[in-house]
């Protein structure tokens, strides 16, 4: 039996959370076109015949000085501390930048094993060998395998790789565990999803969800949740709540369809929309939603 914890580390929107998720078979991670979607280490699971992965998603790497963004690089480095192996992830649809740089000084000071996947492949005007020569001239022992998190190309030969080198070990967690996120953690990021989905370029980064209380109703048949979205801005409630309340009705119900999928028992939610500005300068409140 072997098992290991597996760290992802690459760029904003180079698919690490879609990769999580194809592997996986479930969503672990929610998903946007809007970069620096995930903001929080999340795990998802892969169980194998005799092997245990258990993958560590991290918020895309990215330079700036903003409290916010470096809440989240103190949380990418802290990931890599108790990993067994680092995956390195690069979105071959874009030319490699600075921020390349940066990540490949982060992936060479790691001790333990080193894996540079190449994403996106399934986009045919891409950058694959670009960035194929610079990670050989700055990670030259480290093993490079070409993948598409979209159409699962080049993943289980990955996944093969992975199980070969991965340390002798038992089951962290019972095999039909595929992520240990606590249900309020789940839900608040799943209503993220769609307020982002929603309102897309308008205000990605401004909000915040905090759920106030849960409550299983109906003899456990459902669960009733009340949740806050908070934003930075009076005018970004309007954009939230929509004309006639239309976008927060559409909101919540794309999201209680979903949540209702993911759990065994029906999702009613209680939404509201509040303002709380400069949030994102809160040190307090960042340690508390950036973990």
């Amino acid at each position: 039996m072997k098992s290991a914890f597996v760290s992802i580390i690459g760029r904003p929107s180079s698919g690490k959370s879609s990769f999580i998720n194809r592997v996986c078979g479930y969503k672990v991670s929610i998903v946007t076109p809007v970069p620096q979607t995930t903001r929080n280490r999340i795990r998802g699971i892969y169980n194998g015949t005799n092997v245990q992965l258990v993958f560590v998603d991290t918020p895309g790497y990215h330079l700036s000085e903003k409290k916010f963004n470096l809440q989240m690089t103190k949380l990418i480095q802290d990931s890599l501390e108790d990993v067994d192996i680092l995956l390195y992830m690069i979105d071959v649809s874009r030319q490699p930048g600075s921020e390349e740089s940066s990540i490949a000084d982060f992936v060479s000071g790691f001790n333990g094993p080193k894996v540079v996947v190449m994403n996106k492949i399934d986009i045919k005007q891409n950058y694959l060998e670009g960035h194929k020569a610079f990670v050989q001239t700055r990670l030259k022992d480290a093993p490079i395998f070409a993948v598409s998190a979209m159409t699962g190309e080049g993943i289980p030969e990955l996944l093969n790789y992975l199980e070969e080198i991965a340390p002798e070990g038992t089951r962290y967690y019972d095999d039909d565990i595929y992520t240990d996120q606590e249900p309020s953690f789940r839900i608040a990021e799943i209503i993220r999803e769609k307020v982002i989905l929603e309102t897309r370029e308008e205000i990605p980064h401004s909000i915040y969800i905090e759920i106030l209380d849960m409550e299983m109703q109906e003899e456990g048949k459902s669960l009733w949740v009340r949740g806050i979205i908070y934003t930075e801005r009076d005018s970004q409630v309007g954009i939230i709540v929509g004309h006639g309340g239309n976008r927060i009705k559409k909101i919540r119900k794309e999201a209680e369809k979903e949540l209702s999928a993911i759990f065994p028992y029906r999702v009613k939610l209680d939404l509201r929309v509040k303002v709380k500005k400069k949030w994102r300068r809160d040190d307090a409140l960042l340690k508390k939603l950036i973990f």
